[in-house]
């Protein structure tokens, strides 16, 4: 597993007021500024390639549903989870995002504490 987590500035800031309007559980809350903490902040353009961020196309894998499934990270506003496009902001991206391929993370989900493992980390280009 990664030491910490690595964001781009915006993500991260993103989080940070994403946090300060409580939209998340107050575990998820403790957890999210727990890493922000020591999380690595880089631009855009120096974001290594298997790091789970906006528009990369994640494969998950959930150890205690024991699935996997396929996610497509963008900005809120793009989200359309019917079309598999969740906002980075999403319960799943919070828990994955800033960490790489084959970290397994524990995390404290609204149902509960679940283990998910990061399997595949892609660019998503968006088609007009």
């Amino acid at each position: 597993m990664s030491e910490k987590i690595i964001l781009t500035t915006g993500v991260y800031d993103a989080i940070k007021e994403h946090l300060r309007r409580k939209k998340v559980s107050i575990h998820e809350e403790n957890r999210l500024h727990t890493e922000l903490r020591t999380a690595q902040q880089v631009l855009r353009r120096n974001l290594p390639e298997d790091v789970v961020t906006v528009d990369r196309k994640v494969t998950i894998k959930d150890h205690t549903k024991e699935d996997e499934q396929e996610y497509i990270f963008v900005s809120s506003m793009k989200a359309k989870p019917k079309k598999n496009k969740y906002s980075i902001l999403s319960d799943i991206a919070l828990a994955a995002v800033g960490y790489k391929v084959g970290d397994i993370i524990k995390w404290p989900f609204k149902d509960g504490e679940r283990t998910i493992e990061i399997m595949k980390v892609e660019p998503w280009i968006q088609i007009a």
